[in-house]
């Protein structure tokens, strides 16, 4: 019984390990975007067309995200904000944000 437990979590653990890296996979493909939008103006249309593609959309799937027309239209926003992923994901902009949404509200009341 012991050996069915260690082996579920085991193969649990392998299977988180996959999705982060193609979550990695997907975040070096907007990082990528990101860096055509700026240099060749263009970098939402290449992330959709890699999101809508059979290799994006399977590199979605095994990240744990659905791959449907609402997540490619996510992605190309994101593109189309221009800021990097490593930036996005850091304490300091999520700080930021959440500051400017405070003084936002203080103004409209």
């Amino acid at each position: 019984m012991t050996d069915f437990v260690d082996g579920t979590a085991f193969n649990n653990e392998q299977g988180n390990r996959a999705r982060k890296l193609f979550a990695a996979v997907v975040l070096a493909a907007l990082d990528d975007a990101i860096a055509d939008d700026k240099k060749y103006g263009n970098g939402p249309e290449q992330i959709a067309r890699w999101a809508r593609s059979r290799d994006g959309r399977e590199v979605l799937s095994c990240a744990g995200i659905d791959p449907n027309e609402r997540v490619v239209q996510g992605l190309m926003d994101f593109v189309g904000k221009g800021v990097r992923t490593s930036v996005a994901l850091s304490r300091e902009e999520s700080e930021r944000r959440q500051a400017a949404e405070l003084l936002a509200q203080q103004k409209a009341a």
